[in-house]
């Protein structure tokens, strides 16, 4: 995977002028779009999208201040349409429009040219298993909310404290398959899992294909498939947030596996009474790589 990401790097910057196919770029490398926007996000720390655009202002703002060329043409050889659509891109990874570059000469800010490298860490045993499951669905009570990478989520928090307490034991014993108990569940994520962008979150469980659901809770049908779970024990919600990066930047790098579409699953099997600590499945749907 880490060859995969550098030469993904080498192919942003061969289209910098031009119009940059992620999916062509995906079957190049011989994996899924879906995975490669993951597996980038998750160790680069950025969207890809957000570094193509970082990458190409940082090229357009040695145009800008070169000053050989009108800001028009510049906008048009970088890929914009219009000096408006420029500018507004251009102001907003460098804090001031390409005029006021030009006469000052900054400010600039730099995005440097990424390079992937393997750090041998793995010191932690990943406790793992795959599983083989047949469809099945998801039902609850879903909203739509932000995504927040470290530290607890208020949105999801104040979804699931106005639900009541017989609510939380009514969607208990509705379950009867994997994962197993209360879940958390993350679906229709943005491909690049940027910071902020909107996710639907599911607090609800795991019933058969042929369960009927109660027609006052949402339902996600989920397809048959494979999935790798991952078992985390300890500070929450820390450790899961941990083990959630490492499933990219340890995991998957050393397993045959690459993620595939589908929601992504938290089952909480035991907690302290005030949630301190948890011991966590997460369940994410994979396929062979």
């Amino acid at each position: 995977m880490i060859t995969a990401l550098n030469r993904l790097v080498d192919l942003v910057e061969e289209h910098l002028t031009g119009d940059f196919d992620v999916q062509a770029a995906a079957r190049e490398l011989g994996t899924t779009e879906h995975h490669l926007r993951r597996m980038f996000s998750s160790l680069a720390g950025m969207p890809l999208s957000e570094y193509v655009r970082r990458r190409r202002m940082t090229v357009a703002a040695a145009d800008v201040v070169r000053g050989e060329q009108d800001l028009l043409s510049i906008a048009v050889r970088h890929g914009y349409g219009s000096a408006e659509a420029f500018g507004r891109a251009f102001r907003a990874v460098h804090g001031a429009g390409p005029g006021e570059v030009r006469r000052d000469g900054g400010p600039l800010r730099t995005q440097p040219h990424l390079r992937f490298r393997l750090t041998v860490e793995g010191s932690d045993r990943m406790d793992t298993r795959i599983v083989d499951h047949p469809a099945f669905r998801l039902v609850g009570h879903a909203a739509r909310v932000p995504l927040i990478h470290q530290g607890v989520n208020p949105h999801i928090q104040r979804h699931i404290a106005a639900l009541p307490q017989e609510e939380h034991r009514r969607l208990k014993a509705l379950g009867d398959t994997e994962p197993a108990g209360l879940l958390a569940v993350s679906d229709d994520l943005d491909p690049d899992r940027a910071e902020g962008s909107e996710l639907t979150h599911l607090h609800g469980v795991a019933v058969s294909a042929a369960t009927p659901a109660p027609g006052d809770l949402d339902v996600i049908e989920v397809p048959a498939g494979r999935w790798a779970v991952f078992r985390t024990s300890g500070p929450h919600p820390q450790t899961l947030q941990q083990t959630w990066a490492a499933t990219a930047s340890e995991w998957f790098p050393a397993n045959p596996w690459r993620l595939r579409p589908g929601p992504e699953i938290v089952a909480v099997l035991d907690r302290a009474d005030d949630f301190s600590t948890a011991t966590c499945e997460l369940w994410l749907p994979v396929e062979p790589a």
